[in-house]
């Protein structure tokens, strides 16, 4: 080696050189692209969880995820607008406490059997309807009602958009007890015919649907023009399709906002059996289904994906159930995670509770027998919560024993979730302690009142900021990570699991 390159090879500025060079390889995107490999990968699990392994309904997520393709996620996923009424449906559940008003019960002396429109059922819970099952897994919706009869003879609604027909999917389950969902059709003789295929079939109950109007799902959107060339303005794959006009150009379909109570009195003479109205949040429209002949109502917003920055359905509940007063059953969706969810539901005065995404998540993962252990795990939490609240049977589950903390004017963000039951904290004001009576004075009350929305739009600011610095696609999947401090039931924007630190209808 000539004396040049030993020197080189001990000189300072081969060794500034390589740490430069180092340091640049690191910020690089490229290279940190490289490090992460996978882009959504469960960091604090080295395997997936086998089905025996599942404890809670949150468990069989990650694994749907993994199992189906990215538009089939998100279209379970996500909600309407900005996810403002998706998150909220969570983040009701967390201001509610329940409250043990007597000695714990033993779990075998629980008894929540009930008759819900002539159904028995051994607990109160029901199969929520949701589209398209086979892309979840092959048995799509014989799965799941095969699932749902092996769980307690629970009770499933099919949807009108199913993916197998309702002729091939009654007789799949003997014994089980399947209802079916339909979306108004102003074609009368259509609605005819589409209550004969249902009633012909066996399905001794009909839900109609009126809570999604116009429902646009942002995030959906945005996944679908990540990167790419810019797309011509009609909606086919090579822009030939007719450009949107009129109110289809601002995302309003044209097949709904026309539903009327007349079109209720209609369906009310087609159907023979129980007529359910799907989609009541207040409770005027509540009295109304009572007196256009409803059998029962379902207080649901199509699990945040019917209107945006629209109420959670637990927080109209109360309001419903008193406007109701036991004429007629009140079943409820949207946000329900856990048994506790349903004690609660039932507590503020649902007589039974459906779960739509849950179930997918379960048939997702596993199949028939995934989304028949779901539905277990859920029905044991539900008998748990009703043992430790000393509650034997489903009467005495009463509005006593819970405490709900709604708060009127809640602030929900994308990135800062701290709202919840323990938030109902002083003022600003109280806060000063000896500068409260400048505080209450008119500089200090302006002070008071902008600080706090500054620091929050600066935290914003920098949180989107942090985002755009990194791929555009990996703070929008599932990471499989918990946050510490943040509940694990709320589901973020970006990926809205509810176990995500980055980011399922009812």
């Amino acid at each position: 080696m000539a004396d040049i390159e030993k020197s080189w090879l001990t000189n300072p500025r081969r060794r500034n050189a390589l740490v430069r060079l180092a340091g640049l390889m690191a910020a690089s995107p490229i290279a940190s692209a490289m490090a992460v490999g996978d882009p959504r990968p469960l960091r604090e699990h080295r395997r997936a969880l086998s089905l025996g392994e599942m404890q809670t309904s949150f468990d069989f997520e990650p694994v749907f995820f993994g199992n189906v393709l990215l538009p089939v996620y998100d279209y379970t996923a996500h909600g309407d607008g900005s996810e403002f009424t998706l998150q909220r449906n969570r983040q009701a559940f967390n201001w509610v406490n329940i409250l043990p008003g007597r000695a714990a019960v033993p779990v075998s002396q629980v008894d929540l059997s009930s008759e819900f429109l002539g159904v028995a059922m051994k607990f109160p819970i029901m199969v929520a309807p949701t589209a398209a099952m086979v892309p979840l897994h092959p048995d799509g919706e014989v799965g799941m009602f095969k699932a749902a009869t092996a769980a307690s003879n629970t009770p499933m609604i099919l949807s009108i958009n199913t993916s197998t027909p309702v002729a091939k999917v009654a007789p799949a389950a003997p014994g089980g007890t399947l209802w079916g969902q339909f979306y108004p059709i102003e074609n009368r003789a259509t609605t005819q015919r589409s209550m004969d295929t249902y009633q012909n079939s066996g399905c001794n109950g009909i839900i109609v649907t009126v809570d999604q109007q116009a429902s646009y799902y942002e995030r959906t959107q945005q996944d679908r023009n990540f990167g790419g060339r810019v797309r011509a303005i009609g909606f086919g794959a090579g822009g030939g399709a007719e450009a949107p006009t009129g109110a289809a150009r601002y995302r309003i379909n044209g097949g709904r906002l026309w539903y009327t109570w007349q079109y209720i009195d209609d369906m009310r003479k087609m159907v023979k059996g129980k007529l359910v109205i799907k989609g009541i949040l207040d409770p005027e429209d509540a009295k109304l289904a009572i007196e256009h002949g409803a059998d029962a109502i379902i207080v649901s917003n199509h699990g945040g994906r019917s209107m945006d920055y629209g109420p959670s359905t637990l927080e109209v509940l109360p309001e419903i159930a008193t406007a109701v007063n036991g004429r007629i059953p009140i079943l409820f969706d949207s946000g329900v995670r856990r048994g506790a969810d349903i004690f609660k539901a039932l507590a503020l005065g649902a007589n039974a509770v459906m779960i739509g995404r849950t179930t997918r998540w379960g048939l997702g993962a596993f199949g028939v027998s995934g989304a028949q252990r779901l539905i277990e795990i859920l029905q044991q939490e539900l008998v748990q919560a009703a043992a430790a609240a000393g509650c034997a049977k489903l009467s005495d589950i009463k509005r006593v024993m819970v405490k709900a903390n709604f708060l009127a004017n809640n602030f929900t963000s994308r990135n800062v979730r701290f709202l919840c039951k323990a938030d109902i904290r002083p003022t600003w004001t109280d806060r000063l302690g000896p500068w409260k009576d400048w505080g209450c004075s008119r500089a200090g009350r302006a002070l008071t009142t902008l600080l706090p929305t500054a620091c929050l739009n600066f935290f914003r600011c920098f949180t989107s900021a942090r985002r755009s610095k990194c791929c555009c696609r990996m703070p929008r999947q599932y990471t499989g990570v918990r946050s510490a401090h943040m509940s694990s039931d709320i589901p973020s924007r970006p990926g809205s699991h509810g176990l995500s630190i980055g980011s399922c209808r009812s």
